[in-house]
């Protein structure tokens, strides 16, 4: 286990590090992280509402609200009602939308598939297979803990 142990601990600082070049580069690029990662998740082209936003980009759904008030006043996005889904707005790009976010993740973009593309000539496409298995088995692990725990008080030194 202890090999695991190290291994879970490189791990851990380079998704640590990989964070914190995306909070740089939304700094550099004069956008907050969040803003960063919505306009990154909108430019797939596909539907997304506030609620699956918040959950895949960990963002507290009152912080992404501000994010999203701000970005439709700028004229960046639009709201529409979902179909089947009256409470839910699918959350898309305007014209100045996608070309702001365009100017904003175009040398990330270059900059990721660099890294992609060498890793992938190193470690194969299975490395992200690899990833994506890690964290879901990691993330069933961790709920199956929590679950046989009652939530604690917040006991941590100020």
């Amino acid at each position: 286990m202890e090999n695991c142990r190290a291994l879970n601990r490189r791990l851990m600082v380079a998704v640590n590090l990989m964070d914190g070049f995306y909070y740089s580069w939304a700094r550099r690029s004069g956008v907050s992280g969040h803003t960063l990662a919505l306009l990154y998740a909108l430019d797939d082209g596909q539907p997304h509402s506030q609620k699956q936003l918040s959950e895949e980009y960990l963002i507290p759904k009152t912080t992404l609200n501000t994010v999203v008030k701000a970005c439709q006043e700028a004229g960046y996005l639009t709201l529409e009602v979902m179909p089947g889904q009256p409470r839910e707005r699918r959350l898309c790009l305007t014209a100045a939308g996608m070309a702001y976010a365009r100017e904003v993740l175009e040398d990330l973009y270059a900059a990721e598939n660099a890294a992609m593309g060498e890793t992938i000539e190193r470690f194969g496409p299975a490395f992200v297979d690899a990833a994506a298995f890690f964290f879901a088995r990691f993330q069933a692990a961790i709920d199956a803990s929590l679950s046989e725990k009652p939530e604690k008080e917040d006991t941590e030194p100020v």
